[in-house]
């Protein structure tokens, strides 16, 4: 039984890891490590690096702390530094502009397509200056941001192409990984992604030999074997992290047909139920279930009201925020941008969900319209003003 929607026994999380936390193989791989005392450097990195680089159909896997590092550590790789730009997009989680600018350089962000919510090529290369020293398109949600196109203006101009996979994994383009497709891809590990360590971890992943080895440079210290060849950071995944996440490795390929499923389950039940919903697409991860709404605010709110947790991903957009508002912008502006912050609403979506579950958030989804349409209509009603009382006919049946 349910009461506007909200499922009797409780409500629908946003997310559950507990459904997917392989409690004992996670305890067996940690106690591994114990047991071996590599706790920062070992056989578990090593092993991990292998596995997610042959995963994403790369020759190298170089592991850090987190997915920032990873992205900061990639763009350090490839020589950026003060008087550099590097062309992305706002529509992102912060952490994509900060790594930019923790190198010195300059982040310039270009408008999304209203569709895929992606950055559009050619905005990409109208952004290109001589300043430019790499572009960091965003698999935003778990969309590949179009990476054979990205990857040919990266190849015409000679510029670095740096995606941001964090929200990615396992995320395919024309049948292959869409990491496989940028020059350094970056995944972020945190515990909801669709790879998450017990904590921050990261990793970049390329075909680049000589990236990999100054990334592995940069992570330690600068560091290559008892010599330090550069200015370094502490970037180093922990052995732990790594034996979490080589015994979660064997299971993303199912969780991520578990989200396509569910995604799928939402395009059925939500057809026509008022948000707009993602485009379709084959090779997209779903990290995340995006709607949009123009009274996104209400909508949260309502759905809250009948049991269903939501989050918003990402509002304001990264060049909204103060911290932010120095950089540039191409000269039309980023109003799709800006609309995907002011409506966007991310339902509740995780390996595990019940389709009685999907059921039950579709049904609080258009419940939620329907109370701010009916809302709406009484507050048109009363800025028109009075209206003409009308005397009941002899045939009009009372309603209790």
């Amino acid at each position: 039984m349910t009461t506007n929607g909200a499922p009797a026994g409780g409500r629908i999380p946003f997310n559950d890891l507990a459904r997917t936390a392989l409690t004992d193989i996670l305890r067996a791989a940690i106690d591994e490590v114990v047991t071996d005392g590599d706790f920062v450097h070992g056989r578990a990195i090593d092993t991990f690096e292998q596995r997610f680089a042959q995963y994403n159909g790369v020759a190298h896997c170089v592991g850090t702390s987190s997915g920032t590092s990873a992205l900061q550590c990639a763009l350090a790789a490839v020589g950026c530094g003060p008087g550099d730009e590097v062309v992305t997009v706002a529509a992102t989680f912060v952490a994509t502009a900060a790594a930019i600018v923790h190198t010195g350089a300059r982040p310039v962000f270009v408008d999304i397509d209203p569709v895929t919510l992606t950055a559009r090529p050619d905005h990409i290369r109208a952004a290109i200056s001589p300043r430019t020293r790499a572009i960091v398109p965003v698999h935003l949600y778990g969309r590949p941001a179009g990476p054979r196109e990205l990857a040919a203006i990266g190849a015409e101009y000679g510029i670095p192409v740096i995606a941001d996979a964090s929200h990615a994994h396992g995320a395919t383009w024309e049948g292959r990984p869409a990491a496989a497709y940028a020059d350094i891809s970056c995944f972020s590990f945190y515990p909801s992604k669709n790879l998450g360590a017990a904590g921050d971890a990261g990793a970049l992943v390329t075909d680049d030999a000589g990236v990999a080895r100054r990334a592995r440079a940069l992570r330690d210290h600068g560091r290559e074997a008892d010599e330090v060849v550069t200015v370094g950071h502490n970037w180093r995944m922990a052995a732990i992290q790594a034996a979490v996440l080589n015994a979660k490795l064997p299971y993303l390929d199912d969780w991520v047909r578990a989200r396509r499923r569910a995604a799928d389950g939402y395009r059925r039940l939500l057809d026509g139920s008022g948000p707009v919903l993602p485009a379709p697409e084959s090779g997209h991860a779903h990290h995340l279930y995006v709607v949009r709404h123009p009274e996104r605010d209400a909508l949260r709110a309502e759905l809250a009201r009948r049991g269903v947790d939501t989050r918003v991903h990402y509002a304001p957009a990264v060049h909204a925020l103060k911290p932010f508002g120095e950089f540039r912008t191409v000269p039309e502006g980023l109003p799709e941008t800006e609309a995907l912050a002011a409506q966007c609403l991310s339902l509740p979506l995780f390996p595990g969900i019940t389709e009685a579950e999907l059921a039950t958030v579709a049904r609080a989804v258009r419940a939620a319209v329907a109370a701010i349409g009916d809302r709406r209509s009484a507050r048109t009603t009363a800025a028109d003003g009075p209206t003409t009382a009308r005397h009941p006919h002899p045939t009009d049946t009372p309603r209790n």
